[in-house]
């Protein structure tokens, strides 16, 4: 494993890489993870691909000395990332939150990228969360008990113990400003224009016990802005995946990929934007 550090729009931030081949993986992480979230899973993959995990500005070992954290300054790093490392061929994989940013990621069309394997992502759509629940929601990485009480909404599945204290100490030591973006500004983000420019296929990883992405939402949402989207459930899975079933998620995306680049070649265009009612 390698630690690097990259100057990027200002802000320092931290990638981590394992592995070796082609092509590369690019891995962005939920809010409260950091690009330890995905190492389980990138280990699987190692023997194949050359796999790369990001910090977001705000989260991890990334700097935390930013104002803007707004997920198309968010994907705007991330492109500056793959800039920086001179990729030519390689898949963005997004979790959640990181699964928002990787569709903006994908819509400004960066050279090399061959295609989006999504895990749980949050849709294209602003979320309809009232804003006083999204108020609640900005403190509860301040404190373990907070911490706590989010993994149990993410997952009806126990952890290992050594998994969730990474988790509670990845979604504590995140800077203020990180914490409150997302939900209060990312989730009711509408991306849909920039989702329905994406010129490259996209496949969605579900959990079956999903209760934060269900993956008949997932669908619903997917479907009417994507040209190309295809859908993969792993049962008995919950919202964090990389965690809870890294061997699974690792042999679905693998499967994607493979199936992602069976397809790229040949996929071009987009397709029209239809109006719709973002889920709950």
């Amino acid at each position: 494993m390698t630690d690097m550090k990259l100057r990027v729009n200002d802000v320092d931030l931290h990638v981590m890489e394992v592995g070796s081949g082609a092509p590369t993986l690019v891995f962005l992480h939920y809010w409260g993870g950091s690009s330890r979230t995905w190492m389980p899973v990138m280990e699987r993959l190692a023997s194949a691909y050359r796999c790369l995990a990001i910090d977001f500005r705000g989260w991890g070992q990334s700097g935390k000395e930013a104002r803007d954290y707004g997920l198309q300054t968010l994907a705007s790093d991330v492109i500056a990332v793959i800039g920086q490392l001179r990729l030519e061929n390689f898949f963005v994989l997004g979790h959640s939150m990181g699964g928002k940013v990787a569709q903006l990621v994908a819509a400004g069309n960066p050279v090399g990228l061959q295609g989006l394997i999504l895990f749980g992502p949050a849709p294209p759509a602003p979320m309809t969360v009232p804003e006083e629940q999204r108020k609640g929601y900005v403190g509860l990485y301040d404190s373990r008990e907070g911490a706590e009480r989010v993994i149990g909404n993410l997952t009806p599945h126990p952890l290992p113990d050594a998994f969730r204290e990474q988790i509670i100490e990845d979604s504590m030591r995140a800077s203020p400003g990180a914490k409150r973006a997302w939900p209060m500004e990312g989730m009711i983000a509408d991306i849909r224009d920039e989702a329905a420019r994406i010129t490259v296929p996209v496949h969605v990883i579900a959990g079956g016990d999903d209760s934060v992405e269900p993956e008949a939402s997932l669908r619903a949402e997917f479907e009417k802005v994507l040209r190309k989207v295809d859908f993969t459930v792993l049962p008995g899975v919950g919202h964090i995946a990389p965690l809870e079933a890294p061997s699974k998620l690792a042999d679905a995306i693998r499967s994607a990929q493979k199936s992602l680049s069976a397809t790229a070649a040949s996929f071009t265009g987009t397709r029209s934007l239809t109006p719709r009612t973002a889920p709950g």
